[in-house]
């Protein structure tokens, strides 16, 4: 099994950006050039890779190497982009990816991109200024578009098998990396599992009983054999079942008007470990939005879009526009899920005015967006 973040360092060791490896500082898909970009990329080590892994690998310092992390991305729906916009696409996994001089809001990304069937891989449609149709190799560190019949050749297996085969798990490892979560998450009673006598997860929370259930936030959750993480920050709630072969988190939603909340199941994440030293981490959508009164979801979408209003034009808000704005981001998000649709473009475009508004608004702006994306994808 191989130890991702010995991975990471075997690559960033290996040599610069080649037609197996790409590094970059950070990824942005919220955007469309980001998102062309990165489908780019894909698309390039698909090409150049068809019959191995290839790897991009996100928080590090283009000139030197220096890895300075970036924060966690949980975008398990990153396979449902790739599919609509590339032809035979790959299989593209995003990990995140502990290192110990890193502070515990920062991680590595790892994305794994694993071609199948040895077809060309293409652009299914247009998308910033890349065409429907095109297709991508990587030239060196660059991915570089190519018009022309091309054959697909292998020249980097031997490499790519060389740098995973030094990349495999030790028990030194895994006990290191035990002994390194347990250390660093005193504060929420770190605990741990070994599934099928061989897989070791960690994992800590903060506690909170709401009616009777209970639910956890500010989640860490670590597969020590490959330094994989999944998070769960201090705004999410989920709660925490195990079996002998499976963890299974559901992450909960908690939406309403006016002060009024319910949670929500989101989505369902399951790993299952299985008796052949492998595992699988299966993510599913179980959300269903719920459904308001039209008009005083009109309302109170016209009075958000008067406070941002208000926001741009640095006009100060009254007290009650005050205690208004911090339901600003679910109410936009409830407005969206009863097919006002409007209300997502009016939360990205409230984005920049939260932030510097206040830190607290700002995360639920974020979280919200990020629930949009994970049922956008789905």
């Amino acid at each position: 099994m191989i130890n991702k973040r010995l991975l990471i360092k075997n690559l960033l060791a290996h040599n610069d950006e080649n037609s197996f490896y790409d590094k970059k500082r950070k990824l942005n898909i919220g955007e469309k050039e980001g998102k062309a970009k990165f489908l780019k990329h894909i698309c390039a080590l698909a090409n150049s890779n068809p019959k191995n892994n290839s790897y991009i690998v996100i928080g590090v310092e283009d000139e030197d190497n220096q890895i300075i992390g970036v924060d966690f991305f949980d975008d398990s729906k990153i396979q449902n982009l790739v599919n609509a916009y590339l032809d035979n696409p790959p299989i593209v996994s995003y990990e995140n990816i502990p290192f110990p001089h890193l502070s515990s809001d920062k991680v590595v990304g790892l994305v794994t991109i694993r071609p199948q069937g040895g077809q060309l891989c293409s652009l299914r449609k247009n998308i910033w200024k890349y065409y429907g149709g095109s297709v991508f190799f990587r030239d060196g560190s660059m991915s570089m578009p190519k018009v022309f019949d091309i054959e697909i050749k292998d020249v980097n297996s031997e490499i790519v098998t060389a740098i995973e085969s030094h990349a495999q798990n030790n028990i030194e490892l895994t006990l290191d990396g035990v002994f390194d979560f347990m250390n660093s998450r005193t504060d929420y009673n770190p605990t741990y599992k070994v599934f099928k006598e061989y897989f070791v997860v960690c994992w800590a929370a903060k506690e909170k009983r709401q009616n009777g259930e209970v639910y956890y936030s500010r989640v860490d959750i670590e597969l020590i054999n490959e330094h994989v993480k999944l998070f769960y920050s201090e705004l999410d709630e989920v709660s925490i079942s195990l079996t002998d072969d499976q963890f299974k988190i559901i992450e909960y939603v908690q939406l309403g008007l006016q002060d009024t909340f319910s949670y929500y199941p989101l989505e369902e994440v399951v790993i299952t470990f299985k008796d052949n030293a492998s595992y699988d981490i299966e993510s599913k959508l179980l959300f269903e939005p719920p459904q308001f009164d039209r008009k005083t979801l009109y309302h109170l979408y016209n009075s958000n879009n008067a406070l941002i209003e208000k926001l741009k034009n640095k006009i100060p808000l009254s007290k009650n526009e005050e205690k208004d704005i911090v339901n600003l981001p679910a109410t936009y998000l409830i407005c969206y899920f009863n097919d006002i649709s409007d209300a997502k473009d009016k939360l990205e475009e409230a984005k920049p005015y939260l932030k510097l508004y206040d830190d607290t608004i700002y995360s639920l702006c974020k979280e919200s967006i990020r629930v949009l994306r994970k049922v956008r994808y789905s």
